[in-house]
């Protein structure tokens, strides 16, 4: 059984969740990573879930912003310092775009102990995807795109496993047309939602380039998405966003909604 397991659901300056990351369990023993947040409450995260490294050879990064990247480099600290005690056997691949690699690669060398550091290109491997490109993972096929964002440089993904099951991420921004045959009928759509519309003139979602909840799910209904789950939200409404974030969705969107909190996971099938 497939399981997608979320660190962290909050937008960039929560303070009672952690940024928005995620854990897939791919059913064979094998995890994939999406983001890291904004700090070394990674760590913190992970073991909470039992997170086991050695099971996780692949991991994906969005983009460059700080509640998103600033994580990763504790995750590289991390699993350079297992693979230098002997603790992690095989090659940790990261996926990005151009920006994040240079982002990656200028912030280790700047922060990481020198044996640490060595280990990036001799165990640690930073791959620049672009575009439409797609890459062959062990558990499924990955395809990279960009989202069109009017702030940082941003690619969301597409997985496709080889018994049909499609889970697209959006990345934390609103839904471009350039992307839409790698949205439509997904059996999976993740997608942020950072307030309700409801809550729109207090949040101010547009000035920040997200969506509501409303939009986010009119989207999902458009694309004719199996099930949605709604992430990188503020985190003021937290005690009651599960229940109400649910009850706006279900208003525009006739799929299965799924509003997590951090370390809950979701079974995907």
């Amino acid at each position: 059984m497939r399981k997608l397991t979320m660190l962290g659901t909050g937008c960039a300056m929560v303070t009672k969740c952690y940024n928005t990351c995620f854990v897939i369990d791919n059913g064979d023993g094998s995890l994939f990573l999406t983001d890291a947040g904004g700090g070394n409450t990674i760590l913190r995260q992970l073991e909470l879930t039992g997170f086991d490294y050695q099971k996780c050879h692949h991991m994906f990064v969005t983009h460059g912003h700080t509640d998103h990247v600033l994580g990763v480099i504790w995750v590289m600290r991390k699993v350079a310092d297992l693979m230098n005690k002997g603790k992690y056997e095989g090659t940790f691949h990261i996926y990005c775009h151009e920006v994040v690699m240079d982002m990656l690669l200028t912030i280790t060398k700047m922060t990481l102990k020198k044996k640490d550091l060595a280990r990036i290109g001799d165990g640690i491997e930073i791959h620049e995807v672009t575009d439409g490109e797609s890459v062959e993972l062990p558990f499924a096929k990955l395809t990279a795109f960009d989202i069109c964002s009017t702030k940082a440089k941003q690619f969301g993904y597409v997985l496709d496993y080889p018994d049909g099951l499609r889970l697209t991420c959006l990345g934390d921004e609103p839904f471009n047309e350039h992307d839409r045959a790698y949205a439509e009928h997904a059996d999976w759509l993740l997608s942020e939602a950072f307030c309700k519309y409801a809550d729109r003139d207090r949040f101010k979602p547009y000035e920040k380039n997200h969506s509501t909840v409303k939009e986010a799910s009119e989207l999902a209904e458009t694309l004719g998405a199996k099930n949605l789950v709604l992430y990188h939200t503020e985190d003021k409404t937290i005690a009651t966003r599960k229940a109400d974030y649910t009850a706006e969705a279900k208003a525009y969107y006739h799929g299965n909604i799924f509003v997590p909190d951090d370390l809950e996971t979701i079974e995907l099938g």
